[in-house]
């Protein structure tokens, strides 16, 4: 039988240590982690929205909004220091512990997947378009004013500023309360609501654009689940991606409705496999499991 007096005796401080040793947020203080992050980045967006004019950086190729997250993260890091590394690890690429570390990471095929799954967004906004219009709005690289390379560069400077918030560290915090699912749907709906001048637009287009950030996100999460290094690099990879097809492909500039219809739905189609490959990893036993599910009781 367990000492109940000897469990009294620890007292909610060593429950709350054992939580985090164990990487979880306690629950005085997940809540207001959450709410500190999302004040600062909404915050800190609208600012540098604001400054962007006077900078003279072209929108196009580089949104200073987009650091907002990054400065959310930078905030919650002075408020909450001894939290922030067990929220911000894989975030970088991680050392390898040994076969056990090498056994526990997810197959080498699914980082490959997220990466191609940009491609598979665009192709399927483009054919929408393509169908209802008979047209492609493809751009040229050579018609915008600026380098391929610098477009690339800047494009993945400022998708990491994101990301290093909302997939780096919002999603583990969320973690620590909820499944992966529930907790890419709150991330991608907060991702979505950040970007607030969508909001001001019709409401079938600020639909389409939430449904397209909240698809992204699960895959993200999704794909993320178990990645223990580099999940910066490969989350501002996927979303640099999904830009440059936005911003080459699907006319991101335009205010009509049915592209980002069609952007969302294409998001919400290759999020799909995603959900159906995590729900069959969720009910197939692991190899422990399955090889001593028959052996002596």
């Amino acid at each position: 039988m367990p000492d109940h007096k000897h469990e009294h005796k620890q007292g909610p401080d060593h429950k709350q240590r054992q939580g985090q040793r164990q990487g979880r947020a306690p629950r005085s203080g997940w809540a207001a982690q959450t709410g500190v992050f999302l004040a600062v980045a909404f915050l800190a967006a609208g600012l540098c929205g604001a400054l962007q004019p006077a900078t003279g950086i072209p929108a196009e190729v580089l949104q200073l909004t987009q650091f907002g997250p990054a400065l959310a993260v930078a905030a919650v890091a002075l408020l909450w220091p001894g939290r922030i590394r067990d929220r911000l690890t894989g975030t970088l690429p991680a050392r390898s512990n040994g076969p056990a570390d090498h056994e526990a990471r997810p197959p080498s095929g699914n980082r490959a997947a997220l990466l191609l799954t940009p491609a598979l967004i665009t192709a399927l906004s483009a054919g929408g378009a393509l169908l209802t219009s008979g047209s492609l709005p493809v751009i040229h690289p050579q018609a915008l004013a600026h380098p391929l390379t610098l477009l690339v560069t800047a494009q993945l400077i400022g998708a990491c500023a994101e990301e290093i918030g909302w997939r780096c560290y919002l999603q583990p915090l969320l973690r620590t309360r909820f499944g992966p699912l529930t907790a890419s749907v709150l991330v991608g709906t907060a991702w979505g609501l950040w970007h607030v001048p969508v909001l001001t637009q019709e409401p079938a287009y600020a639909a389409g654009f939430l449904t397209a950030t909240i698809a992204m996100s699960v895959i993200l999460g999704l794909a993320l689940e178990r990645v223990r290094g580099n999940r910066l690099l490969l989350a501002g990879g996927f979303h640099t991606l999904v830009n440059l097809g936005m911003l080459y492909v699907t006319d991101e500039t335009s205010p009509a409705t049915a592209p980002m219809a069609f952007f969302g739905a294409a998001c919400l189609a290759a999020a799909l496999p995603w959900i159906a490959s995590a729900r069959r990893a969720a009910t197939t036993p692991d190899r422990i499991t399955a090889a001593t599910a028959h052996g002596p009781r």
